[in-house]
């Protein structure tokens, strides 16, 4: 690369950097271009282990110079967020084994003590999630919620535990999404897909008996959203998974904990 054109560069990464910034304050250009490396990724569409465009083509998607690019690419490289693989190119990176997924990859569906842990992190979630999604919530949301709900009441008037289920799964989905918050929504879906093997592993073929109750509460918490209610909607959602969280003690301890009059389970309170 000729003076020239490295010069050239710095000038650009440094008036994009300015103009980023909205009048003045200075940036770094390797920072700006470090931004609209990611902005593209997500916008791209690209996951963990898929391939960027080259270096210069990817100049070329951001409107910045090779020489602040390749400063940027080193950065987010650092960071963990992207992979240069000599050779070869630059890939998004896969993401590091966080303590939370070793927290998934080690849950014990069948282990009263860490099903106690998964409701009690529940409870705190989805509690924040009806909130902000009272607050929050889209008509389209508020609509999503609602058919969610009603679909869990028909499935608990029909007994059908299968249909209820997926109900369910669509209400909380629905009302997390209905928070407007990426990190709540993509938190809930984790959480509930460990419910789900506590269901399927612990669980399998769980009565119906507390179906019909589970579907009132859905209907209320349903409409202090469309109210626009956010503290009771947070209240009712506290006692709906209080609820959940109680039926699932006493299942486990019925049919996996060995019966021994010693032994009491713990307390549903």
């Amino acid at each position: 690369m000729s003076q020239t054109e490295s010069a050239a560069g710095s000038t650009a990464g440094k008036t994009a950097a300015s103009g980023a910034a909205g009048g003045g304050a200075y940036r770094p250009g390797y920072e700006v271009a470090a931004e609209r490396i990611l902005e593209y990724v997500v916008r791209a569409g690209l996951q963990p282990g898929d391939r960027l465009p080259t270096e210069k083509d990817l100049a070329d998607e951001v409107g910045m110079s090779r020489t602040v690019v390749r400063e940027a690419v080193k950065i987010l490289s650092a960071l963990g967020r992207l992979s240069v693989q000599k050779g070869r190119g630059i890939y998004v990176a896969e993401p590091e084994h966080s303590s939370w997924q070793r927290s998934l990859a080690n849950f014990l569906p069948a282990d009263l003590h860490q099903v106690d842990e998964l409701f009690e992190f529940r409870r705190h979630l989805e509690n924040t999630t009806a909130q902000l999604a009272a607050q929050r919530a889209t008509p389209a949301q508020v609509k999503a919620v609602r058919e969610a709900a009603h679909r869990s009441t028909q499935a608990a008037h029909d007994n059908d535990i299968d249909a209820f289920t997926l109900a369910d799964e669509a209400f909380h989905t629905a009302i997390a999404t209905a928070a407007a918050n990426t990190f709540y929504t993509a938190t809930v879906d984790a959480v509930r897909r460990l419910q789900r093997q506590v269901t399927t592993i612990g669980l399998a073929g769980l009565a119906g008996g507390s179906l019909q109750v589970a579907a009132t509460q859905h209907e209320a918490i349903a409409a202090a959203i469309t109210a626009g209610e956010p503290t009771d909607a947070q209240t009712l959602m506290a006692e709906h998974i209080d609820m959940t969280a109680q039926q699932f003690q006493r299942e486990i301890w019925r049919r996996v904990i060995p019966h021994d009059d010693t032994h009491t389970p713990r307390s549903e309170s």
